[in-house]
């Protein structure tokens, strides 16, 4: 099988960005974190800081990685089609344009860096 041409990865977290919202989400996740509604926010941070897993993947890899909130992207993707999707999500951009990498259902499956990683690279 032949490995796709990735330009870059697009990582979509369901949270809205800015000071409050962060604050707000981590307060989620240290008080009520069975209903905390991001599981890629929680795979790849902690209350506070990266994990260190994650970390290392992300700054060791040789493929672009973009981050957004959900109301970034709907900023910077303003198409219909875009409506469609849920969070937490992951793309790829190549030249066909952005292609869904990972499923909302498939993320929120994974319980830790490790198997967001490996799911990754399994992929690319």
């Amino acid at each position: 099988m032949k490995k796709k041409s990735i330009q870059k990865l697009l990582f979509v977290y369901n949270a809205n960005s800015g000071t409050r919202n962060a604050i707000m989400d981590s307060m989620h996740k240290v008080f009520s974190p069975t209903t905390y509604q991001c599981s890629l926010c929680d795979i790849t941070f902690g209350i506070v800081s990266e994990n260190k897993i994650w970390k290392k993947f992300r700054q060791e890899s040789e493929h672009e990685m973009v981050f957004l909130h959900k109301d970034e992207f709907a900023k910077e993707y303003t198409s219909k089609s875009m409506n469609k999707f849920t969070f937490p999500i992951v793309f790829s951009e190549s030249e066909k344009g952005l292609e869904v990498f990972i499923r909302t259902e498939e993320l929120n499956q994974l319980k830790s860096a490790q198997e967001l990683v490996r799911l990754i690279e399994e992929r690319i």
